[in-house]
């Protein structure tokens, strides 16, 4: 594996992998690697041929009140994991290489970005957009890779490059859980014990909504107040969200019905935390969208 810290020196790599003939795979993360950006890596490894990960805690997506400066990291390690997983290219630049000047350009997709995460965090997906945007024109990848977990974010890129026709696939891997459940997340390095069990409430409530549509319910409300009561059992947990959305659109809905997302976020011992399960549900039943391969 090589890395690279300039935006000229990768472009130089892809540019020479695609002279090969290779099919260019691209996972974008903030760096603190865990076992679900090894899925991705894995993934992108499966399918293609030269594999670029870029670590690059964004400051764009953080608010003046959020944990820009104390998000976690940890290059050297994050660079032992990548290539034992098979990687070709590493990128990591930094704020400076990236944003040599300040952002003229943002990207702003305000009809998904209004609502679930971006109701907490108004400023959020607009830097993650442009931060996606700006890392697609640099490495040009045939197939970028993203986790379900993030299933807004999931969204907010496919309808992006859908609408701006760009010349790539986006692929979505099913999220990878700790052994209790839990989500794998950079941030549940803060979670202490106490806080770790109450974690856990998260995918119950996930669960608690499911089981719901499974017996026949199809009321978005009734599910969405069997997940709200999940969480609200735990005083340790301040929930932001319980609620059933189109998948695709992320809007509200009456009734349940096709592509949905099923998402909670809330704060456990201070942490902001989210898990979302993405469901076919129909005629024939209720079932997962994405399984594990």
């Amino acid at each position: 594996m090589v890395q690279h810290t300039t935006i000229v020196g990768l472009r130089e790599a892809v540019r020479s992998a695609r002279a090969a003939g290779r099919k260019v795979g691209f996972v974008a993360t903030m760096g603190y690697l865990h076992a679900g950006h090894i899925a991705l890596c894995e993934a992108a490894r499966r399918e293609c041929d030269f594999v670029v990960v870029s670590i690059f805690v964004n400051p764009l997506q953080f608010a003046p009140n959020e944990d820009f400066s104390r998000y976690p990291r940890d290059l050297e390690r994050d660079l032992g994991m990548l290539a034992a997983a098979g990687v070709d290219a590493a990128f990591t630049p930094s704020v400076e290489e990236m944003y040599p000047e300040p952002m003229a350009t943002r990207v702003s997709l305000p009809t998904l970005s209004h609502t679930l995460e971006g109701a907490v965090r108004p400023t959020h997906f607009e830097g993650v957009a442009t931060v996606v945007l700006k890392l697609f024109s640099i490495v040009q990848p045939d197939i970028a890779y993203f986790g379900q977990k993030d299933g807004q974010q999931v969204a907010i890129v496919r309808r992006m490059v859908q609408d701006l026709r760009l010349p790539l696939e986006v692929h979505v891997v099913p999220t990878v859980r700790e052994m209790d459940g839990v989500a794998m997340s950079s941030r549940n390095v803060y979670l202490d014990a106490p806080a770790r069990l109450s974690a856990r409430r998260l995918l119950q409530s996930l669960h608690a909504g499911r089981a719901l549509l499974e017996a026949g319910e199809r009321r978005c409300a009734a599910v969405e107040d069997a997940m709200a009561q999940v969480l609200r059992v735990d005083p340790s947990v301040q929930m932001d969200y319980a609620a059933v959305v189109d998948a695709d659109t992320l809007e509200p809905r009456d009734a349940v019905a096709g592509h949905v997302l099923v998402a909670v976020a809330a704060r456990v011992g201070g942490t902001r935390l989210l898990d979302n399960l993405m469901l076919q549900v129909d005629a024939h039943g209720v079932r997962d969208l994405l399984s594990a391969p």
